[in-house]
Parts: C-alpha cells; structure tokens; sequence
C-alpha cells in the first residue's frame, strides 16, 4: 500500500511540476498553469463540429460563461485540431469561450469522453466535481453549479 501512494505522489508532484509555467494552451485566451486553474470553478465543454448537439449547445455554453465571469470556462475540440484547421471553425460556429489545446487528460487526468456533448465541472480545489454527457442549456449548467457549490 505504501508503494501505491508513493506512486500517486509521485504523478501528482510531476503535474503540478509539469503544470506550473503557463504551459497549458489555451487558443483564443491566455495559456495558463494547473496552480491558476485550481484558483477557481472550471467547466470544460468538449464538443465536434460533426456533433449536431454540440453545436445547439455552444451559444448555451457561451451565454453561460458570460453570465458567470467568477468561472473559467472552456472548450475542448474532440478532434483535437490544429489550429489552422481549428480557428475557422470555431468562427463558423460562434465559439466564443477560450479553447483549451492542451488535452484535459494531461491537466486533470480526463479521459476524451464516450459520448459528444460532454461537460465536466471542476472545483477550486482541482478535483472533478460532475461529469455530464448530454447537451446542456445555460439554465442547466447554472443549477448544476449552484447545486455542486452549495454542497
């Protein structure tokens, strides 16, 4: 058992290491680190451009963020594209949230989801507090928040 958590101290030493120079890329927005993000209420949003319900999605998303400045929010490509494949794209579809480039498995251990809209709510102290995979209005991503902070 001692091994096990020598281990799990170990990777997380290494992701906050890993973590800590704005090297978590961030298109539209600033880069970032792991100590910044953990300062605050995270939501990640991923989403396609072949996903129908994503889309419906992104103004919800969008209106969401606007409403709640005290949050980070972000979208993930699910394609991870580049940017030159990324930027027009992301203008056709009003995605107006930073996108995060670097994969969120690498900041918070999140695997690419099984199904598309996926939304992941992270809380202040880095941890994830929900994991949604079904599409989502700003009314339902604000009781989602409300309900995780008061608990």
């Amino acid at each position: 058992m001692m091994i096990h958590y020598k281990s799990l101290f170990i990777l997380l030493a290494f992701l906050t290491i890993s973590c800590s120079n704005n090297d978590i890329k961030v298109f539209q927005g600033q880069n970032t680190n792991l100590e910044k993000l953990n300062s605050s209420w995270v939501v990640i949003n991923y989403w396609a451009d072949w996903c129908a319900p994503c889309i419906k999605e992104i103004p919800e998303l969008v209106n969401f963020a606007n409403k709640n400045k005290d949050i980070k929010v972000y979208a993930f490509n699910y394609d991870q594209l580049e940017i030159d494949d990324l930027k027009p794209i992301i203008k056709k579809f009003g995605v107006e949230v930073p996108s995060l480039l670097t994969h969120p498995r690498d900041i918070w251990g999140i695997e690419t989801p099984p199904i598309l809209p996926a939304t992941y709510f992270i809380n202040d102290q880095g941890a994830i507090a929900a994991s949604i995979y079904k599409p989502q209005t700003a009314e339902s991503l604000q009781l989602i928040l409300d309900e995780l902070r008061s608990s």
